[in-house]
């Protein structure tokens, strides 16, 4: 009798803004239990991780989150009021001079980005091109980077339409899909249990500027007690939607194996706090650790 073929294994990056730097300590984690994908597919922040896992470019991508301190993530925003609150030029050319990734054909391993056409609402899958003008789609969220211009359509963040990638990566082949849900505890119990929980860091960060980026679940300074900033209700909104469409999503085309890092406190751009979403996406991937042992083996 002949050996059963080893099965493709897909890895499925979700989207979430600051949070996805979990996707980093997933990654490691996986590496350290023998377990390598074949394929990726990264929606949003799980785009750029994604590539960066393509390109053999991780370690250099986690060196530099770790670097991140708030002025360095501000000083990064180009500031603009045409189609977003960000240009986003500013932070992707600094990214090709510092990571030099590729075309998409030319990596090691199959990936791709998902994306939203703005004027239709469809689903884009991004599988040509340079890597960073599919990341800079993909993680165009609506009102905060303007979007992107791609062969006469208009595209925003793929989170709007399939936040956790695992149908893209069926597609190019995987059997056996392992999944990073970043919002999986964004809401209900997890965000009510951070309210009032002293921060992990005190950075220096001015009240200026936690106004015009709130930073922690529930906390955004507002007018009035109680009430948050603007930009706070936008971007609990957005996590509402992901959420739901998350959920939507994945029971109808469910992951083999689902890693759902517990980050309720981080905003969306929480991108100074790198250290603690890496380690809480190790943790999160030795939670799975059981399910991942019985379905490929110790």
């Amino acid at each position: 009798m002949s050996n059963p073929r080893k099965p493709i294994i897909g890895l499925a990056l979700g989207a979430g803004g600051a949070r996805g730097w979990a996707h980093l300590g997933v990654i490691r984690a996986l590496g350290d239990a023998g377990i390598r994908a074949d394929v990726v597919c990264g929606t949003s922040m799980g785009s750029l991780v994604g590539a960066a896992y393509a390109a053999g470019e991780v370690e250099r991508l986690e060196d530099w989150a770790l670097s991140l301190g708030w002025r360095e993530v501000f000083g990064l925003m180009d500031f603009t009021w045409r189609g977003g609150l960000i240009r986003g030029k500013k932070l992707f050319e600094f990214m090709r001079l510092r990571f030099g990734l590729q075309d998409i054909a030319a990596l090691p391993m199959p990936y791709g980005a998902v994306a939203t056409e703005l004027d239709t609402g469809r689903e884009v899958w991004l599988r040509e091109g340079h890597v960073l003008d599919a990341v800079r789609a993909s993680i165009a969220i609506p009102g905060v980077f303007a979007p992107v211009l791609r062969d006469g359509e208009l595209l925003v963040d793929g989170g709007l339409v399939n936040p956790v990638p695992v149908s893209m990566c069926r597609a190019l082949g995987a059997d056996l899909v392992i999944a990073v849900d970043l919002g999986w505890a964004k809401l209900g119990h997890y965000r009510e249990r951070e309210r009032g929980r002293p921060a992990q860091r005190d950075d220096g960060r001015p009240a200026w500027l936690e106004r015009f980026l709130p930073t922690r679940a529930g906390s955004a300074a507002g007018t009035d007690a109680g009430m948050p900033s603007p930009l706070g209700v936008f971007f609990t909104s957005f996590d509402i939607m992901q959420v739901r469409v998350a959920r939507s999503r994945l029971a109808g085309d469910p992951a083999d194996v689902l890693i759902t890092p517990i980050l309720p406190d981080f905003a969306m751009m929480d991108f100074d706090r790198a250290r603690e979403a890496i380690d809480e996406g190790r943790a999160a991937t030795e939670r799975a650790r059981p399910v991942l042992e019985h379905l490929l083996g110790s």
